[in-house]
C-alpha cells in the first residue's frame, strides 16, 4: 500500500452519479436502491443539499446535510449531516474523512456554531466514524428511524465550533502520523 492510497474528497454530485442499481446494500441501507440524480442536488450550505465522496477519485457515496432549529431566530439553526458509503468503501477510513471535510466546509463557509449527526444504536461503524470526526454522543433519540419492520433507537452526536478548531489541529496531526507509519510499513520499515 503506498502513502497515496486512501484519499478522500468531496465534489458536487453529478448527473447520474449514484443511480440504481445503488450498488450493494447494507444492513442501514432499509429502504432499497435510490434513483440517480436527473439534476444534481444544491451543494449550497444555507440549503439542503449533498456532495459525492471520493476515495482515490472514485465515486464511493454522498455525504448530505438538512437543517434543524433548536430556539425561535435564525441563529439557532445548525445542519444535521449524514453519510452514504458503498459496501466496499467501508471501513477504510473513508467516512471519518468525509464527515470532517463536511464539517470543516460548515464551519469555515457558515456562522453555525453546532453540527449534528444521528445514527442507529446498532450502526457501530457509523457511531466510531463519527467519534473519530470529533463529534459528541449527546445522547439517544427514542424510536427515531423506521427500519427492518419496526421502530429503533439512534443516537444524537454533534461537535460545536470552539471544540471543531482544537480539535480539528489535533485530528490532522493525528492523521499525517499515521500515513507516514503506513508508507513506514509498506516500504518494508526501511528508514527514508
Amino acid at each position: 500500500m503506498d502513502a497515496v492510497q486512501n484519499r478522500v474528497a468531496l465534489r458536487p454530485l453529478r448527473a447520474g452519479e449514484l443511480s440504481e442499481p445503488r450498488y450493494e446494500q447494507g444492513d442501514f441501507d432499509d429502504f432499497g436502491p435510490r434513483p440517480g440524480y436527473d439534476r444534481p442536488p444544491s451543494c449550497r450550505l444555507d440549503a439542503d443539499g449533498s456532495l459525492a465522496v471520493l476515495l482515490d477519485d472514485e465515486v464511493v457515496g454522498s455525504v448530505g446535510w438538512h437543517w434543524v432549529q433548536w430556539g425561535p431566530g435564525a441563529s439557532c439553526r445548525n445542519p444535521m449531516i449524514g453519510i452514504w458509503l458503498q459496501e466496499s468503501a467501508r471501513g477504510r477510513g473513508a467516512g471519518t474523512r468525509a464527515q470532517r471535510l463536511l464539517v470543516d466546509l460548515v464551519f469555515r463557509h457558515t456562522a453555525v456554531n453546532r453540527v449534528e449527526a444521528h445514527t442507529d444504536v446498532e450502526n457501530i461503524g457509523e457511531q466510531r466514524a463519527l467519534e473519530k470526526a470529533g463529534f459528541t454522543r449527546e445522547g439517544t433519540v427514542r424510536g427515531a428511524q423506521w427500519r427492518a419492520g419496526g421502530w429503533h433507537d439512534g443516537y444524537l452526536y454533534s461537535v460545536l465550533r470552539a471544540e471543531w478548531a482544537e480539535w480539528a489541529e489535533w485530528a490532522e496531526r493525528a492523521e499525517r502520523a499515521e500515513r507516514a507509519e503506513r508508507a513506514e510499513r509498506a516500504d518494508g520499515g526501511k528508514a527514508t
